[in-house]
């Protein structure tokens, strides 16, 4: 994922004895230069910041008052989020003699007079809460806290958290660092708090923070080895054992032969990243993710409507919390292939300007993304994609070679599919693999050895249960093109005739070819064959296998004009049926 904002503590991580290191001065200079959002959170009223520290237009955003408080330097924009101190809790902890300093929100005193604030706070039935720094401490207004006001000071800058390096020092620093994407602690601060932290800078001093920043401005993206911290819930062991995958940056594929259940797993990841708040768009070739649009801040675009133009895209990814679906399921295959070509490197180009979307979904990708000159279309610096195909034999090797990609299969039977997996896993660990190895239930899946999460191994699980229902149309194999070696082949008395490669021009073929060239296929049962075989549809097939024998009663016109209207009658009008694989 891109950097896009850098969040600061001040004293104790940018700042010795109030005074702001000039070093570190220099580099959020050169850090904001590259296109980087700096943003001082401090617990420190800004009377007091402007004192010590002079001025202040080397921060986009100063978040004071240890969240309660912004101001936007550039333009002089002053912003209160929560409310003044109660006037009877000021008094109340006066006439205790404790000693405090009011600021617009919060109040500041010892870290020794917390019992008598406490007993204050309590007797007065105020909604207030204590947040320490060293040996200071903070009154504030509950909800309130580093965080919450750099998520507005974000939204404001329309810069996503999880495009956000927080680094701090103290106590008052752990909800900073736990809602950026990457927290970031100073290993001359607390203990407790470089336990929690995904990385510490070693040194002594702000100078040790000013070299780290200098590294963050020539860094594009976040690492992989920085994140880890946020999981996604993929399924079970079967000893009940949760199977996490850590988001990071990385690009996932999700193979497998068709039905399998590949759309239904690339959709739980798709939940749960949205309900953490990341931004994705998702191309549905099929419209098989529109369930998602349940979902809070998900839009749907597409579909019934005509698909969005790059322009309409782009306007609604602006916005780091919100995700869209383009349902390209009513567009021939041709125009899908050409939309989603012309699409892919605008959405590369919007994310290294924007860091949005966070993630890129591609269904069917081995038709858009397939062949060796598919990977011009994927930025795989900034990876992030999530890439679902039943052929990912098509893929060129670098899509999938990389440590920083994750492989899930589903069920594989096809040979070809079968060896460029086992050959993957091969590369991976010194474990045998065979063919036989994914031949996984309705389900399973497993993750390959590539991912650290494997731990080496082909580690199956079964899949999680989703939130949102997983629609499958029925519509996308009407001018969804199969395999070459999948395609139907009608013989006539020469030999080998026309082929089909679609279900619409199978039924169009049928209904004109002569009778020499479909009553043999009507004899040996061949269509039913097929569409069990290919599209794995056993009501269609038992249904057309009927018609077949009424052969023996009805001309081979007849029957082929009986099995076009039940193909036609299945996948032209049949409703959206959903495919939910047993918990």
């Amino acid at each position: 994922m891109k950097l896009a904002a850098l969040a600061l503590d001040y004293d104790g991580t940018i700042a010795v004895d109030g005074t702001l290191s000039p070093l570190v001065r220099q580099a959020i200079s050169d850090v904001r230069q590259a296109g980087i959002a700096v943003i001082l959170v401090t617990g420190r009223q800004l009377s007091d910041l402007r004192r010590v520290a002079g001025d202040l237009a080397c921060f986009d955003v100063v978040v004071a008052e240890n969240g309660a408080v912004l101001e936007f330097p550039s333009s002089g924009r002053h912003v209160q989020l929560s409310h003044a101190p109660a006037a009877q809790v000021v008094d109340g902890l006066k006439q205790r003699g404790v000693k405090i300093r009011p600021g617009e929100s919060v109040i500041e005193a010892d870290a020794g007079a917390a019992p008598t604030i406490l007993e204050v706070i309590r007797s007065l039935e105020q909604p207030l809460t204590l947040a320490f720094n060293r040996n200071r401490l903070m009154v504030l207004p509950q909800a309130v806290a580093k965080s919450t006001g750099l998520r507005q000071a974000l939204f404001a800058l329309r810069l996503s958290i999880h495009n956000t390096v927080g680094i701090g020092d103290a106590e008052n620093d752990h909800d900073l660092l736990d809602a950026c994407e990457v927290g970031v602690a100073v290993a001359w601060g607390s203990a407790a708090l470089r336990a929690i932290a995904d990385e510490v800078i070693q040194g002594k001093g702000p100078d040790a923070v000013a070299e780290y920043i200098r590294r963050l401005s020539k860094q594009s993206k976040l690492t992989a080895a920085q994140m880890g911290r946020r999981k996604l819930l993929i399924g079970y062991r079967h000893d009940g054992t949760p199977v996490n995958l850590a988001v990071r940056g990385r690009t996932v594929i999700i193979a497998g032969e068709p039905g399998t259940g590949k759309s239904w797993l690339a959709g739980l990841l798709c939940e749960q990243l949205i309900l953490q708040g990341y931004c994705l768009c998702i191309i549905d070739p099929e419209g098989d993710y529109r369930a998602l649009e349940a979902l809070p801040n998900v839009v749907l675009l597409g579909g019934d409507d005509p698909v969005p133009h790059a322009r309409e895209l782009v306007r609604a990814l602006r916005h780091p919390d919100v995700s869209v679906v383009v349902d390209l399921s009513k567009l021939p295959h041709e125009e899908k292939r050409r939309y989603v070509e012309h699409m892919l490197p605008i959405l590369a180009a919007l994310r290294r300007r924007t860091g949005l979307p966070h993630k890129i979904l591609v269904d069917e990708a081995h038709y858009f993304v397939g062949g060796p000159h598919g990977t011009t279309a994927i930025d795989s610096e900034l990876a992030g994609y999530i890439l679902v195909t039943y052929r990912i034999s098509s893929f060129d090797r670098s899509l999938y070679s990389s440590r920083d990609v994750v492989v899930i299969v589903t069920r594989e039977s096809d040979p070809i599919e079968a060896n460029t997996l086992q050959a993957l896993c091969s590369s991976c660990t010194l474990n045998p693999i065979s063919p036989e190895t994914f031949d996984l239930a309705m389900n399973e899946a497993a993750l390959l050895p590539g991912a650290d999460e494997a731990c080496g191994e082909v580690f199956r699980f079964r899949v999680a249960p989703r939130l949102t229902a997983h629609v499958r149309h029925q519509t996308k194999y009407l001018d969804m093109p199969v395999t070459d070696n999948h395609a139907f082949v009608f013989w006539t008395g020469d030999g080998p005739g026309p082929r089909a490669a679609t279900l619409k021009t199978f039924t169009g073929l049928l209904l004109a070819l002569p009778t020499e060239a479909i009553g043999g296929h009507l004899r040996r049962h061949d269509f039913s064959r097929w569409i069990n075989d290919v599209f794995r549809d056993g009501t269609l097939a038992t249904r057309l296998y009927a018609l077949e024998n009424r052969l023996s009663t009805d001309k081979p016109h007849a029957v082929a004009e009986s099995i076009a209207q039940a193909i036609q009658a299945r996948y032209e009008t049949a409703r959206d049926i959903q495919m939910v694989p047993v918990a």
